[in-house]
């Protein structure tokens, strides 16, 4: 197994060299380097074709671009194809459809999110389609204007939802599959609001397609949604914290993960340095905490289950570490096994299948 670590590459907010390649031990949980692929400016964010066969990186800078590399099955080592801009700074999300003939990109300080339609060779075609996000919300700093922060296709490719931090939306889309054009939804609503103030940052389906859980930067929290497949109409279920009922201090969410199971939740808090842990209730998909995990260093951006969701590794930005747990699979909760990793500035973690 595979893991693909970006980093940030530019001062002040990173010295990273560009992505990190790790062989993964999944007997220890530690993590041997492979490769490192300079030449993109602070990898923010990494995804894969549906058959893994290619590797995809957004570059967040003032002149975003997103990269498309070949993957060896094999040894994991990446190879540069091709990059197309994407029409807007700082993006910081990049994903693809399921029948992997579109990338789709979230420009966090453009204020819009674009599609682009791939080649089978896995190259990057031009943008189909470049959409600009419009408004505000309640917080004076950081909600004067859009800021998509994560563009995703429903499990069934019909439909892509984006949220945005910046207007406290969820924006919903419709996908052409066959030109990868987006466009607004015309089945049903064309977007879902989280409370007022919330800054919905990442999201993630639940196994079923049926729920939608959005972690909410600005307040530290999630909302639940339910989610309907033909129209794509998303109705809040429950909105809650992603921190303990004891603390006061400041703290930032970043990154959602539901189990392949569906059992359990999970979400980083930046500043309190901790995953939370949410037990899923089976009828509705609704949450109720159940650990805290700390995450053993400084601002935990990002973290992923390995393949068997047996391990999880959890970037720490600020310490430039990203930390090994171990999964207890009945219970969802986490322990830390001693396997840290020194990497400068991660804030993306990607397990990647080894060819048998």
């Amino acid at each position: 197994m595979f893991v693909y670590v970006g980093t940030y590459t530019t001062p002040p907010d990173g010295c990273g060299e560009g992505i990190y390649v790790y062989q993964f031990d999944a007997e220890m949980g530690a993590l041997s380097l492979v490769q490192t692929v300079t030449g993109i400016v602070s990898p923010s964010f990494l995804t894969t074709s549906p058959d893994h066969q290619q590797l995809y990186a957004v570059s967040e800078s003032d002149g975003g671009q997103v990269y498309a590399y070949d993957r060896n099955p094999r040894t994991g080592e990446l190879t540069a194809l091709n990059s197309q801009p994407t029409y807007g700074a700082a993006p910081c999300y990049v994903s693809t459809d399921p029948s992997g003939a579109v990338v789709f990109i979230a420009n966090y300080n453009g204020g819009n999110v674009a599609s682009y339609p791939l080649l089978t060779n896995g190259r990057i075609n031009p943008a189909a389609s470049v959409i600009d996000h419009v408004g505000t919300s309640v917080n004076p700093t950081r909600q004067r204007e859009p800021h998509p922060h994560m563009i995703l296709p429903s499990p069934d490719g019909r439909f892509a939802l984006a949220t945005d931090l910046g207007i406290d939306r969820v924006m919903i889309y419709e996908v052409d599959g066959s030109t990868g054009e987006l466009r607004p939804n015309t089945q049903g609503p064309t977007f879902a609001t989280v409370p007022p103030g919330s800054g919905p940052r990442h999201f993630a389906f639940s196994p079923t397609g049926r729920v939608v859980y959005v972690i909410n930067e600005l307040i530290s929290s999630v909302t639940v949604f339910s989610y309907d497949h033909t129209t794509a109409a998303m109705d809040e279920l429950q909105t809650i914290s992603t921190l303990p009922d004891d603390f006061t201090g400041e703290s930032y969410c970043a990154h959602i993960v539901v189990s392949p199971d569906g059992r359990f939740v999970y979400g980083s808090n930046r500043y309190h340095d901790s995953i939370a842990i949410f037990a899923v209730t089976a009828s509705d998909g609704t949450l109720t905490p159940i650990a805290y995990e700390p995450t053993g260093g400084k601002t935990p951006r990002n973290f992923s289950f390995d393949l068997s969701s047996n391990w999880l590794l959890a970037a720490n930005q600020d310490s430039d570490t990203i930390v090994t747990f171990r999964r207890d699979l009945d219970a969802g909760t986490l322990t830390a096994t001693g396997q840290v990793t020194h990497v400068p500035n991660p804030v993306a973690v990607l397990f990647v299948p080894e060819e048998s």
